[in-house]
């Protein structure tokens, strides 16, 4: 039996290799730092649901609003870069750290930034958490590389993507719970808070966790007592090296990177996961605020913020094990089909007219672009870095979502506000092709055809470096 399922019997094989005890301690290692990265979504997703606050009390337009956006993603996207340098030189465990750090004392500023109202200040400090937060990605993959051999990684990374969606979804409740107001045991009553304490509190549990994490993570078996010969060799052969071979310079890592085609075509595919994913996630509570008038408070929104992360997580457990399981380890194929569906999905949606669809539509989405943001920014990192260069390799590859997610800012919310050579343009096409002008209040009515270029797109690049990996003998 075992024969004739090659999959099964390495499974079975590794897992006699593995020491006792070792399970046990790689999961815990591997839950702390899923708990970590979860408080870093609390600080980076409470935007979303400030979004309409902030502009209503200083009276910003949805471009202004974006610009804030923007520049946090692009300042992640080069951090993603340049700290995957990093983490691959200080350590998984320092780079989360010093990531983690930094983003508790921006979401601090950020709160107290609220007293003066300057969209300049708030664009500066989103930018200098963008950055900071940067750290995260390349740090948690720098541990995790080390810890689980290639044929674990796609389906832990969709156990690790089910992790830090908790983030989201505890934003999402805890969010609308402060703005609002609440009762804790039945028996403390909080008022209603300014919209700073959104980030405030995310602050202060990612404080409790890091001291944690701090005393329990260990950067590698090794450090924690533990010699697994099975994990130590197997991404020789990926990064073009030599078991055994001495720990290559930074300079030796980025020319490897930067001189894969591979990388970057799967980078750029990645982009469009990446504008598709922060236009749902930055946007979607003020879409339902701004065309339906939904109460962050009420049960529409609650159902909302609860299923999209749990769906989002559901998109990356499953996308990772069909990867694993039924493509042999093969990240594009599966990444291409979920491209095509997101797409008809993304164009179905705009035709929505009630909140309740709108909802469906919106949990969709967020399965499809979670099961790409898992396979392509995760699992093929791992795949194509390797050990080695693994902190780099997901540097480089998470870094274009966040370029991508760039264009889901401020020209997403030019198109939002009704104005400007984005809106005609989607204006244009929504006439020509349907035969009406778009519908709704000012820009909203085009707000799902924003995705769907973005979709399509992502699916044929996907494919393309498919066959250029082919070529040069990886898979992906």
């Amino acid at each position: 039996m075992d024969a004739e399922n090659p999959a099964r019997e390495h499974r079975l094989n590794v897992s006699r290799q593995l020491p006792k005890g070792f399970r046990t301690r790689r999961g815990v290692n591997w839950g702390i730092i899923g708990l970590l990265y979860t408080s870093f979504y609390m600080c980076r997703y409470n935007f979303s649901i400030a979004n309409k606050s902030i502009a209503t009390e200083f009276g910003f337009s949805n471009e202004q609003i974006g610009w804030i956006i923007s520049v946090n993603m692009f300042a992640y996207a080069c951090g993603q870069i340049v700290n995957g340098l990093l983490a691959d030189k200080l350590g998984g465990k320092r780079a989360m750290l010093i990531g983690v750090a930094g983003t508790i004392i921006m979401n601090i500023l950020f709160g107290v930034a609220s007293f003066a109202g300057l969209l300049w200040l708030f664009v500066m400090l989103r930018g200098i958490d963008g950055y900071l937060q940067a750290f995260g990605a390349p740090g948690f993959i720098k541990i995790n590389v080390t810890w689980f051999n290639k044929r674990e990684r796609g389906k832990f990374s969709g156990i690790f993507g089910f992790m830090i969606n908790l983030g989201r979804l505890g934003i999402f409740w805890l969010g609308p719970s402060l703005l609002a107001g609440f009762t804790l045991f039945g028996m403390f009553h909080v008022d209603p808070l300014h919209w700073r304490w959104l980030f405030w509190v995310p602050s202060g549990i990612a404080m409790t966790v890091a001291i944690v994490f701090a005393f329990v993570v260990k950067n590698t078996p090794e450090e924690a007592g533990y010699h697994v010969d099975e994990l130590k060799d197997q991404d020789t052969a990926a990064n073009g090296g030599a078991s055994g071979e001495k720990e290559p310079t930074v300079k030796d890592v980025f020319l490897r990177i930067v001189s894969n085609p591979v990388i970057w075509m799967v980078a750029f595919a990645y982009a469009c996961t990446g504008t598709v994913r922060q236009s749902v996630d930055q946007w979607f509570p003020r879409y339902v605020q701004e065309v339906f008038s939904t109460d962050l408070k009420g049960p529409h929104f609650f159902w909302l913020g609860t299923l999209i992360p749990i769906v989002a997580s559901a998109g990356s457990l499953v996308s990772g094990y069909v990867s694993d399981t039924f493509a042999n380890g093969r990240r594009a194929p599966v990444a291409a089909v979920i491209y095509f569906i997101e797409t008809i999905i993304i164009i179905l949606a705009a035709q929505a007219s009630t909140l309740n669809g709108v909802i469906v539509f919106f949990i969709l989405i967020a399965f499809t672009a979670n099961s790409t943001h898992s396979l392509l920014g995760t699992a093929a990192a791992m795949d194509i870095g390797g050990k080695k260069m693994a902190g780099f390799a997901s540097g480089v590859i998470d870094s274009f979502q966040y370029f991508g997610g760039f264009l889901a800012g401020f020209l997403l919310g030019r198109l939002l506000d009704g104005k400007g050579w984005v809106f005609d343009v989607f204006s244009y096409l929504h006439n020509l092709i349907l035969g009406t002008p778009p519908e709704g209040h000012m820009g909203w009515g085009l707000y799902f055809y924003f995705m769907a270029p973005f979709g399509m797109t992502g699916c044929i690049l996907i494919l393309i470096g498919a066959r250029m990996s082919k070529k040069r003998g990886m898979t992906l």
